[in-house]
């Protein structure tokens, strides 16, 4: 089964399921330990909620492509499509591990810890040395099933005993929905932060 068809889910049933998974960059790889989930045109949280545009095409197409953008002008962030082709639907890679190419990882993130290398978008897009372009070809866009940039599944997920939901973080909008997992008791997984004028009650 290709990863397109592994992926093509609703957002709240692939998000967990990326727990695990090994994103590959080159020599860089890392395991993800948090992710968080998108869903398109019901989601005031997700980039493709008021239909589509030319930075969040990559959302409405089939499921296994990368979706990577600016973050802030600073940071590179990267989601994986999911569910049916015009869903649009998304998970965003918060937090992981890096499980190879551990001096290039370094080399990226002077002077962070080995724990802090992929702990947060940002920080997991500088480790795997994403970019909007390489050689001249953009990587939003990318079949994650072939290629110098994939997505491996875990051959047997995570336990469910060990996996945790909890509010998304950072965002303005539909920020109380328990759509961010993230591998329980992880030191790579990354602090929870509320949006200092999100809509919605606070999480309990």
């Amino acid at each position: 089964m290709s990863l397109a068809e592994q992926l093509a889910a609703p957002p709240l049933e692939v998000a967990p399921r990326l727990l695990g998974a090994v994103l590959r960059h080159g020599a860089v790889a890392v395991r993800l330990t948090e992710v968080e989930a998108y869903a398109g045109a019901t989601d005031p949280g997700s980039h493709a909620y008021r239909g589509r545009t030319r930075r969040n095409a990559t959302m409405f197409g089939p499921a296994g492509r990368l979706y990577c953008y600016l973050s802030h002008g600073i940071h590179i962030c990267a989601n994986v499509t999911v569910g049916e082709e015009h869903g649009p639907g998304a998970v965003l890679l918060r937090a992981g591990e890096v499980v190879a190419g551990l001096d290039l990882a370094r080399e990226r993130r002077p002077g962070s810890s080995d724990r802090d290398l992929a702990r947060g978008p940002g920080r997991l897009g500088r480790a795997l040395g994403l970019t909007l372009a390489l050689d001249g070809a953009a990587l939003d866009g990318t079949d994650l099933d072939v290629g110098d940039l994939r997505l491996e599944l875990p051959d047997q997920p995570v336990p469910a005993s060990v996996v945790r939901t909890g509010p998304r973080t950072g965002l303005r909008r539909a920020s109380d929905r328990p759509w961010r997992s993230w591998i329980d008791g992880d030191p790579t997984v990354s602090a929870y932060r509320r949006h200092p004028r999100a809509e919605g009650p606070e999480p309990s």
